[in-house]
Order: structure tokens, then C-alpha cells, then sequence
């Protein structure tokens, strides 16, 4: 099964350093890695090429630049047979894309990993790593979590939004819905950096009133401004 991985990236250089050559490091690694660049920037695409990675520029917000990832993987080999949207400051596992490919080949239509911090553990970091798994079992499951779909099952999806935070409930839910969306055990390593920066409970919070705003119907424009906004 052809497997593509589309990368959406806005001045992440520094993380893509160390994800990009990553992912031929991985057992049964991917088929193509596009990095959908939302500042069409020099320095990525270098980073790209020298990595044997697609790079693509492309109108920034997260949901624009998926979609335009997933046209692109049809575009430059013929279509993938499954797709996996990691963002850039993600750390996938080595048997990452082996496990992706026998969900699928066990019927599954799509799925997520279970959410890890990176750096030295603690118990807050225990804490919220449960709490996020307990959320994703009862609710939404997120882009940091390494999402995969068929191709099969995205075209029957409404795909992603045109917005930069939370592109991915309406996929998300639609595949709940309609297919087994299955929960990997192996972790995908996401950078405690936001996190360590602003307070974990603070953050935790923070991030949980943006999504009782979306799913009030606060316009996406102003939860990425709030989403942005420095916190002192």
C-alpha cells in the first residue's frame, strides 16, 4: 500500500531538521513525504531537498495547506493508497508507518497515535497525556496525533476546513462515524516547548476554551488570534 505523508509547516524549520530525515529512518517507511510550506521560504525547501522531500509553497492555515498536500500526492505519483498528516513538531515512532499500514490492512479507514510528550517525563505530563487519551476515546481526537485515512475514506469526507485550528473535527467525526477509527498504542512525541512556555495547566485550559469557542461557533480568525496571543 502506497503510503504519503503531507507535512503542513509555518516557520518550522528548526523542528523539520530533525522530523524530515526521520521518516526514512522508519520501518517500512513512507512512499513520499510532501512539506506544504505556508511562507514559501528558501530555507525549507532546501531543508526539503536535501531530506528526498517533496516541498510545495502554498496559502498558510493549517486546513489550506492540508488539502493542498493531499492534492499534491495525487498529483506527483498517482494517488496514495493512505495518508498521514504529521505536523512538524511531532516525533513519530520507528514502527510508526508499519502499524499505519497493518490498521489499514485490518480494515480500519483510519486512526491517530497516542499522545506523548517529549523531554524529561513527570507526573503532570503523565496526567495530561491520560487526560488527552480519555478525551480522544469520548471526543475529538487532534492533528498532533499523527491522524492517518485511506484515500478511499478521505474523498468521502468533507476533508479539512479552510482555517488554521481545529481543520480536522469535521474529518474526524465523519470517520468516526462511518468507518473503525482505531487508536495506536505507539506513541507520537510532540513538543512540550508551548507547553513549558506558558504552564502546562495554563495551556491545558487555554487550549480547551478554544475548542468550547469552535464549538460555539466563534469564527476561526478569532480563535487563531486568541490561539497566538502572547500570555504573560
Amino acid at each position: 500500500m502506497c503510503l504519503a505523508v503531507v507535512v503542513p509547516t509555518l516557520d518550522d524549520d528548526a523542528a523539520l531538521v530533525h522530523l524530515l530525515p526521520r521518516f526514512a529512518q522508519l520501518t517500512s517507511p513512507p512512499d513520499e513525504v510532501i512539506v506544504v510550506d505556508g511562507t514559501s521560504s528558501d530555507a525549507t525547501a532546501t531543508l526539503c531537498r536535501i531530506s528526498g522531500c517533496t516541498w510545495m509553497p502554498a496559502p498558510p492555515g493549517r486546513g489550506l495547506q492540508l488539502a493542498a498536500g493531499v492534492l499534491a500526492t495525487r498529483a506527483a505519483k498517482g494517488q496514495a493508497d493512505i495518508l498521514w498528516f504529521v505536523h512538524a513538531d511531532c516525533e513519530p515512532h520507528p514502527d510508526a508507518a508499519r502499524a499505519i499500514r497493518t490498521a489499514i490492512g485490518d480494515g480500519a479507514v483510519g486512526g491517530y497515535f497516542r499522545f506523548r510528550f517529549g523531554g524529561e517525563r513527570s507526573w503532570m505530563k503523565q496526567f495530561l497525556e491520560w487526560c488527552i487519551a480519555w478525551r480522544c476515546r469520548v471526543a475529538m481526537v487532534y492533528g498532533d496525533q499523527g491522524i492517518f485515512v485511506t484515500s478511499a475514506a478521505y474523498d468521502r469526507s468533507p476533508g479539512f476546513g479552510a482555517h488554521s485550528l481545529f481543520e480536522e473535527v469535521a474529518l474526524v467525526r465523519c470517520l468516526k462515524r462511518t468507518g473503525r477509527f482505531v487508536a495506536l498504542e505507539l506513541p507520537m512525541t510532540v513538543s512540550a516547548r508551548r507547553w513549558q512556555r506558558d504552564g502546562f495547566l495554563r495551556r491545558t485550559l487555554h487550549n480547551r476554551a478554544l475548542a468550547l469557542g469552535f464549538l460555539f461557533g466563534i469564527q476561526s480568525d478569532t480563535l487563531e488570534r486568541w490561539y497566538r496571543a502572547p500570555r504573560n
